[in-house]
C-alpha cells in the first residue's frame, strides 16, 4: 500500500540507476486525475488520513493515532524529490474539482528485473465511489506508458477486502495467497498478491 508516513514505510531506492522515464503525462477520467505529489499538499493529505484513521489504522503500518502534520511534510519532501530522481513514483489522487482523495504509487522499484510494487489508498469518505480503481488503472497505464517496468505488484493484507477489490476491479491478476508477508502493528498478516504484467511485444 502506498506509505504517507515517516521515513520507515518511505522507500527511496537507492544506489541504483533511475527508471527510464519516457514523457510522463498526467491522466484524466472523467471523475478522478492523478498527478505527481508536491509540497503543498501536505495540509490536504494530513487532513485525509486524519478524517480517516480508524479505517486506515487496520491496514496501513505508518498510520496511527498522533499522526502529524510535520510527518506529512517529511514523507511529501522524500516522494518529491524521488520523483524528480525518478527513483519512485508518488502521486496524489484527486477529484476533478481538486479535492485531495488519496494517493497512489509506484515504490520499492527492483531496477535490474523492472519490478515495482503498487500501492493505494483513498480517504474515507471518498470510498465506494470507484476512485481508487480509477487510480490504480491510470497509474498501470501510465506506468507501462511511460516507464520501462515490466511487472507492477500489488500485496495487500488477507483481511483487506475492500482493497483486494479494488485490485480485481481495476483488471490486476490474483496471484495467490503470500503467508505470513505483512507485520501490521507488530501483528503478522497473510497477503494476497496481485500483479500487472505489461503484454510481450509481438515480433
Amino acid at each position: 500500500m502506498d506509505s504517507p508516513g515517516s521515513s520507515p514505510y518511505s522507500v527511496i531506492v537507492e544506489s541504483r540507476s533511475p527508471i527510464d522515464v519516457r514523457h510522463p503525462r498526467q491522466d484524466t477520467s472523467p471523475a478522478v486525475l492523478i498527478r505527481p505529489y508536491s509540497i503543498a499538499d501536505a495540509q490536504s493529505m494530513y487532513d485525509a488520513v486524519r478524517e480517516s484513521l480508524a479505517d486506515l489504522m487496520l491496514w496501513m503500518p505508518w498510520c496511527h493515532p498522533d499522526y502529524s502534520l510535520d510527518e506529512a511534510r517529511s514523507w511529501l519532501d522524500l516522494q518529491v524529490e524521488a520523483f524528480r530522481q525518478r527513483l519512485a513514483f508518488e502521486f496524489a489522487i484527486v477529484s476533478r474539482e481538486g479535492r485531495f482523495l488519496g494517493g497512489c504509487g509506484l515504490n520499492q522499484i527492483d531496477v535490474p528485473n523492472r519490478r515495482s510494487n503498487l500501492g493505494y489508498w483513498v480517504r474515507s469518505t471518498g470510498t465506494r465511489r470507484g476512485a481508487a480503481t480509477t487510480a490504480v488503472e491510470l497509474l498501470r497505464r501510465w506506468a507501462f506508458e511511460s516507464t520501462d517496468l515490466v511487472r507492477l505488484e500489488i500485496v495487500i493484507a488477507a483481511g483487506n477486502v475492500a482493497s483486494q477489490r479494488v485490485a480485481e476491479k481495476a483488471g490486476a491478476v490474483r496471484e495467490g495467497t503470500l503467508h505470513s508477508r505483512l507485520i501490521l502493528h507488530d501483528a503478522r498478516h497473510d497477503a494476497v498478491g496481485f500483479s500487472f504484467v505489461r503484454p510481450v511485444e509481438s515480433g
